[in-house]
């Protein structure tokens, strides 16, 4: 029963179809209080784990003292989420509240909606985290409970379809950083204003920093998800225009003022003995207008942005409601190289890493070190095949026949991760990164190096983890029906894509990798994974060339594609380009093992003549010295016997 929810929006912007005036109401202040809530548990997790020092990766009693805060904080998101799903259903069912309260119509709500589903896994982890974070005590608790509630907050993003100019990935994308980094800004300024005040100004330096990009961050996504909502002229005369341009001039006098508290704080922390009173009246303002701004981006969110007739013709299209994008003429070399429809998730990622990394090589610079230009280099190719496999003209092909996936899955699983190991960065990292605050604190660089030879790496370094994820999940994916499924959303298409890049990294990491391992893998065990990563692979592509029956759940089928209409050749040609672009990459792996290892040898050689050379300026014998004379002595007695 109640199948008309499966009409419903399947994103996790409310559209007001009741006509009660109560549920009306409620809505958007159910909302906000939903999204400030997860702001402050957010911000008191970040105020736990990153601007209060710690004491050998422990929480201080200034840390633990804010667990309770962060507890209410997360209870009361917990229960404005329970009151914003019966809200949400009875704005479906169009009639009361107390309507909602049905359990059937719950059911179908979770059973036949997205959006009902995304509560029940918000709602999973944020009893999850209620049970755990009074049992944190240490600062790598606080970074997975801070992971878990940003998860939690970025779930109904990618259900989101809210771009009238079919910009759909570029409007998830820049939905999902904006509401990340508003969180950590916004978050950030309230868990100043909780701590002590000698920790508040100990604090302030690292979070300025922070908020600094984040507001950069906020404002670039911001606008890039206003353009994709709006028609760009008469979009800004209507009411969510006017909203809009509200926002944005509140966003301007939080950057104003934002630099002007910093200055000051900085001041008033060096002159004045009442400086932690006037810096926490200025954090309080501060906070009161973040509120407001978070307060209309929530009532933005339960309102429809102006259509047009093209955003029309784009919603009615069955092709973008299933891609996100409208068909492409047939794929030919130009087209290809040319096109270019930006996922705003991976487009987002890569530019923050890619920020990263030159603010790391500027910082080596500015110190007077070098870094291989080679390696800068490799960092950029990859970074482009990336960019190319997702939002070039080949991510676009990928979304509609399984051949041009194939090919960017390629890319993504083998070829760029060689150019971002190649690159170097967790060297670049463990060089660059802060030490910690105090002689207690590990700082970023100390919790990379203890990440690094934590349990966990042992056991993803290890040469069979490494392997079964680089080539066993090509099984798990391609031969079960989890390939349709994740074929069918933009949340699965990113999933894809990451577990390709992260599992190929992973694999090359250990194989050819000249970062620090944890392991220290013999080159002939190394070898020996590239032969049976060949094998599997290729027998991988012999099941894909020998299939009778279509791998995509129909997802193929039901785009109904004017050009390459036999999706069975297709899938075949994807098997096909599987076999040769997967074993190039190998082969190429194989040839630099076989370099690696000589190298190896040669240095171990070089090392040891020159402790033979030490040894023999000092007048001591070397080992190997000193064994032939062993030798010699046993043969001398055997012969006097």
């Amino acid at each position: 029963m109640h199948s008309f929810l499966l009409s419903a929006s399947s994103g996790s912007v409310s559209t007001l179809l009741t006509t009660n005036t109560v549920v009306a109401t409620l809505i958007p202040i159910v909302k906000a209080l939903n999204l400030i809530a997860f702001i402050a548990a957010i911000g008191i997790l970040y105020a736990m784990g990153f601007l209060i020092p710690e004491e050998r990766a422990s929480l201080t009693p200034e840390a633990v003292r804010l667990r309770p805060a962060a507890l209410i904080a997360t209870a009361t998101w917990v229960l404005t989420l329970f009151g914003s799903f019966f809200l949400e259903l009875a704005n479906l069912l169009g009639g009361s509240l107390g309507s909602a309260f049905d359990l059937g119509s719950a059911h179908d709500f979770i059973a036949q909606t997205s959006v009902g589903r995304d509560y029940v896994a918000q709602l999973i982890i944020g009893l999850a985290l209620l049970a755990s974070i009074s049992r944190i005590k240490r600062v790598r608790g606080t970074y997975f409970a801070l992971t878990l509630t940003l998860i939690a907050l970025a779930i109904p993003v990618f259900q989101s379809h809210a771009s009238n100019a079919g910009n759909h990935e570029l409007a998830i994308g820049s939905l999902l950083f904006h509401v990340i980094f508003v969180s950590l800004w916004v978050g950030g300024v309230f868990g100043l204003l909780l701590v002590s005040q000698s920790t508040r100004e100990f604090a302030i330096s690292r979070f300025s920093a922070m908020a600094l990009w984040a507001a950069v961050i906020v404002g670039v996504s911001g606008a890039a998800n206003a353009w994709t909502r709006l028609n760009f002229l008469k979009g800004w005369q209507s009411a969510y225009g006017v909203l809009v341009i509200i926002k944005v001039v509140l966003f301007l006098l939080l950057l104003v003022f934002g630099a002007k508290h910093r200055s000051h704080i900085a001041q008033l922390a060096q002159k004045s003995s009442t400086a932690g009173q006037v810096i926490y009246r200025l954090l309080a303002n501060e906070i009161v207008i973040l509120v407001a701004a978070v307060a209309l981006g929530a009532w933005l969110g339960s309102i429809n942005p102006p259509t047009s007739p093209t955003a029309i013709a784009l919603q009615a299209d069955p092709v973008v409601a299933i891609t996100g994008t409208p068909m492409p003429a047939a794929p030919n070399l130009t087209r290809i190289l040319t096109a270019w429809v930006p996922d705003g998730t991976v487009l987002g990622f890569l530019l923050l890493i890619t920020f990263l990394y030159i603010k790391g090589v500027r910082v080596l610079v500015k110190r007077g070190d070098t870094w291989p230009v080679g390696r800068t280099i490799s960092f950029a190719l990859a970074v482009a095949a990336v960019d190319f496999a997702t939002s070039g003209g080949l991510g676009v092909y990928a979304r509609f026949a399984f051949s041009d996936h194939m090919i960017a899955h390629m890319i993504l699983g083998m070829i760029a991760p060689i150019g971002f190991v190649l690159s170097a960065p967790i060297t670049l990292a463990l060089r660059t990164l802060p030490q910690g605050r105090t002689p207690d604190e590990r700082g970023l660089r100390g919790t990379l190096i203890a990440l690094i030879h934590s349990r966990y790496s042992q056991i993803i370094t290890n040469p069979i983890v490494a392997l079964a994820l680089f080539d066993g999940s090509l099984f798990v994916l391609y031969l079960t029906p989890l390939f349709g499924t994740l074929m069918k959303s933009h949340s699965g298409h990113l999933f894809m894509d990451l577990h390709f890049l992260l599992a190929g990294y992973l694999f090359f990491y250990v194989i050819v990798g000249v970062d620090p391992n944890p392991r220290k893998i013999p080159h002939i065990v190394r070898i020996i994974m590239l032969f049976a990563a060949m094998a599997i692979h290729a027998f991988f592509s012999v099941a894909l060339l020998s299939a009778s029956t279509l791998l995509d759940g129909g997802y193929f089928a039901s785009l109904n594609r004017p050009w390459a209409t036999n999706l069975l050749a297709d899938q075949h040609t994807g098997g096909a380009i599987g076999w040769a672009m997967g074993e190039i990459p190998i082969l190429i792996a194989l040839i630099a093992t076989f370099i690696q290892w000589v190298r190896d040898d040669s240095r171990e050689a070089k090392r040891s003549d020159r402790a033979s050379d030490r040894a023999a300026a000092m007048g001591v014998e070397d080992e190997l010295a000193a064994y032939n004379k062993y030798l010699a002595a046993l043969n001398a007695r055997d012969k006097n016997e």
